[in-house]
């Protein structure tokens, strides 16, 4: 019989490679967020209604668990 798509793997798993600067990139931009979201600034600029950043990530993404 074939293997179907050639993935010669029969454990059903996908095999996924991440490059390590891109993933340390993304963790150093959520940290930032986050960092800013724990911030007064943060706070005046949501109570004031100027705030986009975080918004506008919400927007795009959800807000899960936050």
């Amino acid at each position: 019989m074939s293997n179907g798509f050639g993935g010669g793997t029969t454990d059903g798993k996908a095999k996924v490679y991440v490059q390590k600067e891109e993933v340390e990139k993304l963790i150093k931009e959520y940290k930032k967020i986050k960092k800013y979201m724990k911030s007064p600034i943060f706070a005046v600029k949501n109570l004031d209604g100027t705030e986009q950043v975080v918004k506008e990530l919400l927007d795009k993404y959800g807000d899960e668990n936050i």
